[in-house]
């Protein structure tokens, strides 16, 4: 599952990787069933991307009872050597406000 869906065509501004990593924290709580479904990928890419996120040092996965809690790493600067020295915060704090929050709050159990 990928980007083939959209309206405007098949390539977009952010990756799948600032995607879930915008999800996790605008929701430490979320379930990554409903990160996939937000981010329109398979719930096995988004695991596959947090891994990738744990490991790169963008996050940290903490377990409370039976759910997962994500912790963002402050300070985590951007990969790429076009954005090298920049903080994410700045690309997560852009991105803070959720449009689909208040549907998503409304149908967790």
């Amino acid at each position: 599952m990928g980007d083939e869906g959209l309206p405007y065509g098949s390539w977009t501004f952010l990756t799948s990787h600032a995607r879930v990593l915008l999800a996790l924290a605008r929701d430490p709580e979320v379930r990554l069933r409903e990160v996939a479904e937000t981010c329109v990928l398979t719930e096995r890419t988004v695991q596959a991307i947090v891994a990738d996120l744990e490991q790169g040092g963008y996050l940290t996965r903490v377990r409370e009872g039976r759910r997962n809690r994500y912790r963002i790493t402050p300070g985590a600067k951007f990969r790429h050597p076009a954005e090298a020295g920049r903080d994410i915060a700045g690309l997560l704090a852009l991105f803070a406000d959720d449009p689909h929050a208040s549907h998503r709050k409304r149908h967790r159990p």
